[in-house]
């Protein structure tokens, strides 16, 4: 079993940064990847970026060039870098954790962007 607790969200102007953190419990054996999805009100979850063990990042095309996925094993750690923030990036956003083959989700972090 893994939990995951997520934090960082917050309301952000246009143009704006974030910074979301997820950290898991327990060890990091047997973590196959590491990513951040989000659902905005009225939309399917969608995929925003992901890091497997070992491999090299995968972004969604609306996010490329403004958000940076990185992991700190020591910790357990994944994160979120957003700048440029857009009104379009409100959602909620939800850690994933693959472990085992197996997923795990965090609670969600509110993410909104307002002037």
């Amino acid at each position: 079993q893994v939990q995951l607790v997520e934090s960082g969200g917050g309301l952000v102007q246009p143009g704006g940064s974030l910074r979301l953190s997820c950290a898991a419990s327990g060890s990091n054996v047997g973590i196959n990847a590491m990513g951040w999805y989000r659902q905005a009100p009225g939309k399917q979850r969608e995929l925003v970026a992901t890091i497997p063990t070992g491999g090299s990042a995968n972004y969604a095309d609306s996010v490329k060039g403004r958000f940076t996925i990185s992991r700190d094993n020591a910790k357990n750690t994944v994160y979120l870098q957003m700048n440029s923030l857009k009104p379009e990036d409100t959602a909620v956003y939800y850690c994933r954790v693959t472990r085992f083959l197996l997923d795990y989700w965090g609670q969600g972090t509110q993410v909104t962007v307002s002037s």
